[in-house]
């Protein structure tokens, strides 16, 4: 893998992973296309995902300091973390389950371009369907226990490429009536023990990293980085503005063109 590959596949990612567009669909479909490009194995992914995951500890440092401090301290704030961080644990629950049990058939589903096509249509319809059915309103201390169940799965639904985590997250929050900003905040903390829980177990990956593929993958990792701080930034105005349809018409573009060029 070219360094020129690497910097384009974290560039891609850092745009994908908050936008609601399926950074593993769009991965999956550049991998495939890009001229001689060699597959460097699933341990690349998961390290631009990681590069993904310091933007969000960068952009909400603030918050989750108050999580990871809550336990410790008493008062109205702290009670709300408290709760916050529950509900963050237990929508990590069914995602962990659904990304163990099916991490085989969904890890085989990146070789298969006409099926992530398909997935980045069903995105398109989740979010033009969020911004049809969302009841702005809830927030924070409003979050229910039905709402941390069904956001984690929508989480480990998207572990297939094509459908988008943030798109997923969101479209699921906003539908149950959670407010924009919220739904999209307690999306991105979200990501933080999946992606954290996959990183630990391509850990026994990094010993078959060759010494000279080492500087594309901090490239690749440092650019998904970089682009993704300001990635969450647009979307949180996007989201304020109430703009997803668009996203929901590009996913439908470019899942439409690829299921074309499949089927001739």
């Amino acid at each position: 893998m070219s360094l020129f590959h690497a910097l384009f596949l974290g560039i891609l990612q850092g745009l994908t992973e908050f936008l609601p567009v399926s950074s593993s669909g769009h991965l999956a479909i550049a991998q495939h296309y890009l001229p001689g490009f060699q597959q460097p194995g699933v341990l690349f992914d998961v390290m631009l995902h990681v590069g993904t995951m310091f933007a969000v500890i960068l952009y909400f440092r603030r918050e989750i300091l108050l999580l990871a401090l809550s336990p410790f301290r008493s008062g109205a704030e702290a009670r709300l973390y408290r709760r916050l961080l529950a509900l963050l644990i237990l929508g990590s629950v069914p995602t962990a389950v659904i990304g163990l049990t099916f991490k085989d058939f969904f890890v085989s589903m990146f070789d298969r371009i006409p099926a992530v096509a398909a997935m980045l249509v069903v995105t398109g319809l989740l979010l033009f369907l969020s911004e049809r059915l969302r009841r702005d309103g809830r927030r924070e201390e409003q979050l229910t226990w039905s709402d941390a169940l069904l956001v984690g799965i929508a989480q480990g639904c998207a572990v297939m490429p094509g459908i988008s985590r943030s798109g997923a997250t969101i479209s699921t929050l906003l539908i149950k009536g959670v407010e924009g900003e919220t739904a999209a905040r307690f999306s991105f903390l979200l990501a933080l023990p999946a992606v954290f829980g996959a990183a630990l177990l391509s850990l026994r990956d990094v010993s078959l990293v060759a010494a000279t593929e080492i500087p594309a993958y901090c490239l690749g990792t440092a650019a998904a980085f970089g682009i993704g701080f300001f990635s969450i930034h647009f979307l949180l105005g996007v989201i304020r503005r109430r703009r997803l349809t668009g996203f929901a018409v590009y996913c439908w573009l470019v899942g439409g063109a690829f299921l074309a060029a499949a089927a001739l």
